[in-house]
Formats: structure tokens, C-alpha cells, sequence
């Protein structure tokens, strides 16, 4: 990495969970998730084979954009609990042995945050430079959202997302008017200090590391390959580092080669689909622009679509390399809050192959609450500016009693409706039945825990990848350890042959799905089959 920062080793061996808070558990039956819920089911976690957590935001916020319009950054808000709370999550996770990151959200607050109230006023502060404003009120935002007309400041804010959403300053890189300042100048410098006191209040307090909300946005007019927002992550790190050397840090950026160039120790796909062009995410898992329809989604996991591995290969490589050279990681998630869940587009079966699959890929796992038991997308009207986004951040369904046991309140005061229709899944029942989505989730976590092949270092070689096939082999190997992981998500059985020479012929399936044999090097692959050969 460009600081010659190592990756702390306990993402070794980390498996993350991300719980959106208002949604996981409640403990106090106001219909809200909050913290207590979730220390009561941090041995949940662990069961399911999970030792750290990635908390959507937790801070003072109106909620109009969900918490990710923060008014106190050092401040849980009053539906989740307390500063103290967190600080007990904090212990009682470390005590289990496991690490849990919060959500910064740099780029902007909410135009209810202090910091915006002092810059808004018509007499200078310390707080002027804090947020981007034009010179005058009557000037428009040069190309970028601007709101003018609200404050007493003679000027226009510019904005990143929602209008109550003002853009911190980091300043531009190619200044062309009086009131944009330079990236890496004075001004922005300042915030980066200040964001830098807020990552430090909480790394004191316990955490473990921040997942960072659009890193690869906070300078605006970046340069392609954002050169002035990387050596602005860079300036910041320059100092985390020295002082907090196992924390970690995860991107949502979805280019490793520039993340990792910043500081970032990991990097994730994020789920883009532009003008019918799909990521790798995209490929492997919501190829569609119907995302509640199993017809015409071409992701390769469908089992229906046809699709072979290879173009996302071609996609994904690149990416895996970049991560490889940096010595940091390149990460595949379930699912997010910002993301369509893939139920019921996707079937359990189809889930299981693919969650099987990219568990047992480079990086480390990022596992969606609610994905492993299966839990449906819905179409929802929006929450808290969620908008589509709306129907994946439902309710936990945790068991069969009153709300699936996510909250005692009335059903008319939870955050959000709870899935009530048949069919709708369980932890306690998903746990009982063997078969269910959870133990396949569980049986890839532990394969992934039980050696080193799968570490998220491990080397990773292709060993079948066909245009016109659908089956996909590859290898992970550390340390003279080694292992074939193979899936075949299509509806006609294919019949792979495994390297020479390679001690193919000796290994044993230690994880099947769907009926994989494998006769000396002969590997066959039923109709939706997967199979983890030591």
C-alpha cells in the first residue's frame, strides 16, 4: 500500500455481518432496532459462523436519509441507545473475539449538524470553510446541486445527495472560481482534521474500524482515477496509522487499484448496472433490470440464464490483482441496505451455490443480515428516504412468535412491516432444518475457518472456464495448502477433467451440493451442484 501500512492481521480470519440497526433487533418494544438487540444476539452471530460486524450508521440524525444524515457525529442517537451502549457492544464483542466497524459518512452531514448551523450564519466563524459555498446568493453551484435561498449566508451550499445533505469542504481539484478552494489546501485540511477527530472518538471508545460511505467522492472535480481524493485519504491515514495500527478500513469505492492506493485495506463491489452494463456484483448475482423477477435476469447464478463464468472472470481479475499487489482485499458481499435482496428472484438453491461460491473466493465475506436465512425483497413505499432501497431493510425474522421476534411492539409502530406472508423464513426454523439456506451458509463459513487455502490472501487460480459452459473450477492454495472449489449453477450436468499432476486424484469432497462425484480426475457436476474438494 502506498504508506507501506500492513493489513491487520485479525482480517485473516474475519467474517463480516452488516446489521442495520433499526431493522436487526429491539429490545425496548418501540418498534425501533437498537443496540441492546443487538449484544443479545451477538452469539447468533457466532453460531452462524460471523466474528465481526460492519453497524450502519448509529449517530444523531433527523433520519431523513436514514442516519446517513449525520447532526452529531459523536453521538449515538436516542432510538438506538447511548454512547454507553455502544461502548458495552464494543466489549461484549471483543470478549467473543470479534470486531466491529462503524459507518463514517465523510462527504456531508445533515443541514441540521452544528458545524452547517455556524457556517450558515451571515457573521464569520471558525465553521466558514467548513462546508462549500458560492460567494453570493444570486451565483449558481458551477455545474454542481447547489440550495441557495434558505440560510442567512449570502451564498448557495452545494449539496452531494439530498438538498439537507451540505457536502463537507475538500476542496476541488482544478479551483475555478473565488469560493473553491484547493484540494489539500488550508481549507480542506481543516476538514480532514476534523473527520480525523471523529474517527479517533470512536476508535478510543472501541472500535475496531470504519467502512467509509462513497470514499472515492469527498474532492469534487476529481481527475480520473481521483489522484486528489486518494492523496487526501492518504494525508489522513498518514496519521490514523501511526496511532492505531489494527484498525481497519473498507471502502465503499468498487475500484481496489485506486482504494488501496489511498490507504484503504479492503475494497468492495458495489452493485452497478449503468445503461444495461453490469459489474462483476452484477454479473455474478442481479443481471436484470427486474429485480423481483427470475425471467430475463442473465446473472450466472440464475439458474436459467445460460451464462458462463467468463466475462465475469474478465471483470473480476483485474480487480483481484490490483488487491494482490497492494497486499489488501477485494471483497464480495451478499447484499446491502442500498441493494435489492436477491429473494425471490433467486431461489434457495441458487442462493446456496452462490453464497457457497464467493464465500470461498479472495477477500473477505460481507454477509447481509437476513441473507442467510433467506429473506425476501419487497416492494415497499419509502422509509426515512430509502426509496427503492426500502423494501431490503425490513425487519430481522428471528423466530415464529409476535413479529418473528424482532420487536414486542404493535405491529402498526415497527420501523418497518414485518414479512408475514407464507413462507416467509426464520432463524429458529432455518436453524432446525438441516437443509435450510443458514447451514449451507454455515457449512461454507466453515470450510472457509477450517484452512488456510481460503484465507483472503490465498492465491486463486481458474482451472475451468468455458464460453458456452456453465461450469466454474477455481483454486486456492497458501502455505502448500490447497483446494478445488467447483459449481455448475446451470440445468444439465457437466463433466470437468482436473489437472495432471496436481494430487486431483487424491482429494476428497468435503462440501457437496447437489450430488458432485469425483472418479481419479474426472470431476462431474450435476444440474445445480457445487463441491469443495481437500
Amino acid at each position: 500500500m502506498s504508506s507501506n501500512h500492513q493489513v491487520p492481521q485479525w482480517l485473516n480470519q474475519a467474517t463480516f455481518y452488516e446489521i442495520y440497526p433499526q431493522s436487526f433487533a429491539d429490545s425496548n418494544a418501540d418498534g425501533i432496532g437498537d443496540i441492546p438487540g443487538i449484544i443479545e444476539h451477538l452469539d447468533y452471530l457466532l453460531q452462524l459462523g460471523c466474528n465481526a460486524i460492519w453497524l450502519n450508521p448509529l449517530y444523531e440524525s433527523p433520519f431523513r436519509d436514514a442516519g446517513y444524515d449525520i447532526s452529531d457525529y459523536t453521538k449515538v442517537a436516542a432510538r438506538y441507545g447511548t454512547n454507553d451502549d455502544l461502548a458495552s457492544l464494543f466489549e461484549a464483542a471483543h470478549a467473543r473475539g470479534m470486531h466491529v466497524l462503524l459507518d463514517l459518512v465523510p462527504g456531508h452531514t445533515s443541514n441540521e449538524h452544528p458545524w452547517f448551523h455556524q457556517s450558515a450564519t451571515d457573521s464569520a466563524n471558525l465553521y466558514d470553510d467548513r462546508y462549500i459555498w458560492t460567494d453570493n446568493w444570486i451565483e449558481g453551484g458551477d455545474g454542481l446541486p447547489f440550495i441557495g435561498g434558505t440560510e442567512a449566508r449570502n451564498g448557495a451550499y452545494i449539496v452531494n445527495f439530498f438538498a439537507f445533505q451540505p457536502a463537507l469542504n475538500y476542496g476541488f481539484a482544478h479551483p475555478r472560481k473565488g469560493w473553491q478552494a484547493p484540494a489539500l489546501g488550508d481549507e480542506a485540511l481543516r476538514t480532514c482534521d476534523a473527520m480525523l477527530d471523529v474517527m479517533r472518538f470512536w476508535l478510543d471508545m472501541g472500535a475496531d474500524g470504519f467502512r467509509v460511505d462513497m470514499a472515492d467522492s469527498l474532492v469534487k472535480g476529481d481527475d480520473d482515477g481521483k489522484p486528489y481524493t486518494i492523496r487526501t485519504w492518504q494525508y489522513m491515514f498518514g496519521q490514523l496509522r501511526r496511532e492505531y495500527p489494527e484498525a481497519a478500513f473498507v471502502s465503499e469505492w468498487g475500484r481496489p487499484d485506486e482504494a488501496f492506493e489511498a490507504g484503504f485495506d479492503m475494497d468492495f463491489y458495489l452493485d452497478w448496472r449503468w445503461d444495461g452494463v453490469a459489474n462483476g456484483y452484477n454479473m455474478l448475482l442481479r443481471n436484470t433490470d427486474t429485480p423481483m423477477l427470475h425471467d430475463g435476469d442473465r446473472s450466472y447464478f440464475n439458474v436459467d440464464s445460460g451464462t458462463s463464468i467468463v466475462p465475469f472472470l474478465k471483470e473480476y481479475e483485474p480487480r483481484l490483482e490490483a488487491a494482490r499487489k497492494a497486499q489488501a482485499y477485494f471483497d464480495l458481499i451478499t447484499c446491502n441496505h442500498d441493494t435489492a435482496r436477491l429473494v425471490p428472484r433467486l431461489s434457495v438453491r441458487e442462493l446456496a451455490l452462490a453464497y457457497s461460491t464467493i464465500f470461498l473466493m479472495p477477500g473477505v465475506p460481507f454477509i447481509y443480515y437476513g441473507d442467510e436465512i433467506g429473506m425476501r425483497y419487497r416492494d415497499l413505499p419509502s422509509k426515512e428516504g430509502g426509496y427503492t432501497r426500502t423494501g431490503s431493510r425490513t425487519p430481522m425474522q428471528w423466530d415464529g412468535s409476535r413479529n418473528h421476534g424482532f420487536s414486542q411492539a404493535a405491529s402498526d409502530a415497527l420501523y418497518l412491516p414485518v414479512d408475514e406472508r407464507e413462507g416467509a423464513p426464520t432463524a429458529e426454523a432455518s436453524i432446525a432444518d438441516g437443509d435450510s439456506l443458514w447451514h449451507h451458509v454455515h457449512a461454507a463459513l466453515e470450510q472457509r475457518r477450517s484452512t488456510p487455502a481460503f484465507e483472503p490472501d490465498a492465491d486463486f487460480s481458474v482451472l475451468f472456464a468455458e464460453k458456452g459452459k456453465r461450469s466454474f473450477v477455481f483454486k486456492r492454495a497458501k502455505d502448500g495448502i490447497s483446494a478445488i472449489v467447483a459449481v455448475n449453477p446451470g440445468r444439465d450436468s457437466e463433466t470437468v477433467v482436473l489437472p495432471d499432476g496436481d494430487g486431483s486424484e487424491a482429494r476428497t469432497i468435503t462440501l457437496n451440493i447437489g450430488g458432485a462425484t469425483l472418479d481419479y480426475t474426472t470431476l462431474t457436476l450435476p444440474p445445480q451442484s457445487f463441491a469443495v474438494l481437500q
